[in-house]
């Protein structure tokens, strides 16, 4: 099938561009930075999914990874929602469509964070329901996934700090944060196998919200 992954040259966008290109499916990335992985099925496009103009025409797209997004920056919303929402917009309505997924945050369910960022997830997850509800017509399916810690460059600061990362940990029942790797597993199933679950948010989060709600960051207080 015809893949397109938004912020695909790092964490958890390029792992699920390997997991769909390893099941011989067509990957297209959309990322502000050079490509990162080279394969033939792989086309890599350089753009600000923030600007709906440079979007590039593609035709045909059958599953939709709306990925990319920032985290405590100036730009959340735009980014993060406004993005999400033009990218969405350009390539899911349409007859090929099959799957649209988004990745949330365990933030937009449990509110802890930075308030742009926790704002413009929790718009990403009412956004998937408005979605869903107009995808019905294509017989395509639209979920989110709010994901709670995840092994990535940008959660360095707290994954390197003993201090902080014990606090993360007390509070984490599984006393573990996901792999991009298992959540790729996660893009794929819902995307690919998944036929029938539409409109729902999974909060994936080794039972943090559940069992022990809390948000652990350098100079970060309630």
């Amino acid at each position: 099938m015809k893949v397109l992954i938004t912020g695909s040259s790092s964490g958890i966008g390029k792992a699920a561009a390997l997991k769909f290109l390893a099941n011989n499916h067509e990957v297209y990335g959309l990322d502000l930075k050079e490509a990162t992985i080279e394969n033939p099925n792989y086309h890599h496009i350089i753009c600000d999914i923030s600007n709906k103009n440079s979007l590039p025409e593609i035709e045909g797209i059958e599953i939709l990874f709306n990925n990319a997004g920032l985290q405590n920056s100036i730009d959340d919303i735009d980014n993060n929602l406004k993005g999400t929402i033009y990218v969405t917009e350009k390539y899911a309505f349409q007859d090929k469509i099959k799957s649209v997924l988004f990745n949330a945050s365990a933030s937009a369910v449990s509110g802890f964070e930075f308030p742009e960022y926790v704002a413009s997830k929790a718009g990403v997850v009412g956004y998937m329901k408005n979605v869903a509800t107009r995808l019905v017509r294509f017989k395509a399916t639209a979920n989110s996934i709010s994901l709670g810690g995840v092994d990535t460059e940008l959660n360095k600061a707290v994954m390197e700090d003993k201090k902080l990362w014990n606090q993360i940990m007390d509070v984490t029942p599984l006393k573990k944060w996901m792999s991009v790797e298992e959540v790729s597993e996660w893009v794929y199933f819902l995307t690919v196998i998944n036929k029938s679950m539409s409109g729902q948010d999974l909060l994936i989060d080794n039972g943090e919200y559940n069992l022990n709600s809390t948000f652990v960051w350098p100079n970060y207080s309630i």
